[in-house]
């Protein structure tokens, strides 16, 4: 620990929130007070990205006839996986793979158009605007724990027909449907974990010296 550390509480306060994060599918509906988004989308603004381009944008689905719309979006994409699966079809279509219709608040998160003018760090990894979009929703979830808020994740869905259909201009890309709100309970453990489709690896698998495959 440096001099630069938070205290100790607050450090535990971190990682727990870290530890407790989960896709969430399963929520109990309520709302979420103005001022707690705000403060949430807040926290997601404040994420890091590559040349300072800040290319997320986040669209509040506040109409409950777009939210059906973006829901059918969803089915739709869900019954085209579980084709690709094959023998695992079955399987996957008792998942349940969103809350759109339980949750209090839906949002679209989304690359912004015109990237292709941000260079600075990515001409030779231009997917580190995505990368971006990535923290800031990590930020976002990390608060929404924090707060008492569930959140999922939802990337079952077609990008162009989400992209028509919430209007957005050419070259912007939709990247998550996130699914926010009260939740009866966390789960205790990554949902896919608790449904048996599979189970996470220790970091010990993932972790290299030097070199690749060399571990520890």
């Amino acid at each position: 620990m440096t001099d630069k550390a938070f205290p100790q509480a607050e450090r535990d306060a971190i990682y727990r929130a870290i530890a407790e994060r989960r896709d969430m599918r399963h929520f109990s509906g309520g709302t979420v007070a103005p001022e707690l988004l705000h403060r949430l989308l807040h926290a997601a603004h404040q994420a890091p990205s590559v040349g300072l381009m800040q290319p997320w944008r986040f669209i509040r689905i506040s109409d409950r006839n777009l939210r059906g719309q973006i829901q059918q979006l969803v089915e739709a994409e869900r019954i085209r996986t579980a084709q690709a699966l094959g023998e695992r079809s079955d399987d996957f279509m008792r998942l349940k793979v969103e809350g759109i219709h339980d949750c209090a608040e839906v949002l679209v998160a989304a690359l912004m158009d015109g990237r292709e003018r941000h260079i600075f760090g990515r001409r030779t990894l231009p997917e580190m605007d995505l990368a971006s979009l990535s923290c800031a929703i990590q930020n976002l979830w990390l608060a929404s724990r924090a707060e008492g808020l569930g959140m999922g994740w939802v990337s079952l869905f077609e990008p162009r027909d989400l992209a028509d259909l919430l209007g957005l201009p050419p070259g912007a890309k939709p990247l998550a449907v996130l699914c926010l709100g009260p939740v009866t309970e966390f789960y205790p453990a990554p949902m896919l974990q608790l449904e048996g489709w599979t189970e996470p690896r220790p970091l010990s698998d993932m972790l290299y010296e030097n070199y690749w495959g060399v571990s520890q």
